[in-house]
C-alpha cells in the first residue's frame, strides 16, 4: 500500500516537473548573468510552487465536492502567462538582433519573471492536489501523507529543474555573443509549452 502511494506520487512529480524542466533550460540559456545563487533560486522557486499548489488543491478538494469549474480556465491562465513572457522574449531578441551595437544586450536575471513562470508551470499541480484524496485512499493518515507527497513532488521538481538550468547554461554558451538568438529560441519554447498546456486542457 505505502509503496504504491509513494510510486504514484513520484511518477506524478516527474510528470509535473517536465514543464518546469523545459522552462529551466530556457532560463539557463537566456539569463546571461546567472551565478550560483541565482541559478539555484530558479529550481527552488519552481519546486516551491509545485509543492504549494497541490496542497492548496488538496484542501480545496476537501472543502468542495465539485471542482469542475476550475477545469474551465486553468489551461487558459497558464497559456496566457507563458505566451506573454515568451512573446516579450522573442520581441526583445529581435530588437537586439536589429541593434547596430557590436555587443548585444545581456538579458538580466528577473526574479519577478521567474515567479510568473513558477505559477504558470505549476497550475496543473493544483489539480493533482484535487486528486490526492484518491491517490492516498487507504492511507492511515491522509492529511499527513498529503504533506509528505507534496514535499516529494517539490524535491523532484527542484532536482529536475536544476538539471535543466545546467543544460541551459551550457547550451547558451554555444551562442556566445548572440544571446538574442537564445532569447528568441527560449521565447518560442515557452509559447510552445503554453500551447501544449492549452491543447491538453481543451481536449
Amino acid at each position: 500500500m505505502i509503496f504504491g502511494i509513494i510510486l504514484s506520487v513520484i511518477l506524478s512529480g516527474i510528470s509535473l516537473a517536465m514543464d518546469a524542466f523545459a522552462v529551466s533550460i530556457c532560463d539557463g540559456m537566456v539569463y546571461r548573468n546567472l551565478n550560483k545563487r541565482k541559478g539555484v533560486l530558479i529550481p527552488i522557486t519552481f519546486g516551491a510552487f509545485q509543492a504549494v499548489m497541490p496542497i492548496i488543491g488538496f484542501y480545496v478538494g476537501l472543502a468542495f465536492n465539485k471542482i469542475d469549474v476550475f477545469d474551465e480556465f486553468d489551461h487558459w491562465i497558464a497559456f496566457a502567462l507563458l505566451f506573454v513572457i515568451g512573446a516579450k522574449m522573442i520581441y526583445d531578441g529581435i530588437e537586439e538582433l536589429r541593434s547596430k551595437e557590436e555587443e548585444l544586450k545581456i538579458k538580466e536575471f528577473s526574479f519577478p519573471e521567474v515567479l510568473v513562470q513558477g505559477v504558470a508551470t505549476s497550475i496543473d499541480a493544483l489539480f493533482v492536489g484535487f486528486s490526492l484524496n484518491s491517490i492516498l485512499e487507504g492511507a492511515s493518515n491522509v492529511q499527513l501523507w498529503a504533506w509528505i507527497s507534496v514535499c516529494i513532488i517539490g524535491v523532484i521538481t527542484f532536482a529536475i529543474s536544476l538539471i535543466g538550468i545546467i543544460i541551459g547554461v551550457n547550451f547558451g554558451k554555444l551562442f556566445k555573443k548572440k544571446a538574442s538568438i537564445a532569447e528568441i529560441v527560449g521565447g518560442v519554447v515557452l509559447i510552445g509549452i503554453g500551447l501544449k498546456i492549452l491543447i491538453q486542457g481543451l481536449i
